[in-house]
């Protein structure tokens, strides 16, 4: 019985010292800083339109698929052609900030839908088309 009590005990505190770890994750200018990959995007036409994927849409080049988006705490960001190299290269930069849960890129406003320090979600929406959004799904290198 002490066993199994001792074996709850250690599950319990295993679970919430897992909960406080997620939990500590806050989107911020130097917790989103870093290296990502674009691994989904998907498209809305409409609030009532169904998501439909446009990854390969919007990367119709399997090169442009494999690139690195580094955002930097100064607020710039670097794109690097990896692994398969288009010609010419893909490599660019610009500019990036954070206000609350708005993420400005080159002067475009996306809204960060969710974050939890290894994959963030931001979405883009079309000001004229009410629901039309195109979400991005980037994952921490």
């Amino acid at each position: 019985m002490k066993k199994l009590l001792f074996f709850s005990f250690i599950v319990c505190l295993g679970l919430s010292c897992k909960k406080n770890t997620d939990s500590s994750c806050t989107t911020t200018t130097a917790s989103i800083s870093g290296p990502y990959k674009i691994t989904a995007i998907t498209y809305k036409a409409n609030a009532s339109a169904a998501e439909a994927d446009y990854l390969n849409t919007i990367f119709s080049d399997a090169c442009q698929r494999d690139d690195i988006y580094t955002f930097s705490t100064n607020g710039t960001y670097t794109i690097a052609d990896a692994g398969s190299v288009c010609s010419p290269p893909g490599d660019d930069n610009g500019t990036w900030a954070l206000s609350g849960n708005t993420m400005t890129i080159d002067g475009n406003p996306a809204t960060v839908a969710s974050f939890d320090c290894k994959t963030l979600v931001f979405i883009i929406n079309d000001s004229q088309v009410a629901g039309d959004q195109l979400k991005f799904t980037l994952t921490r290198q």
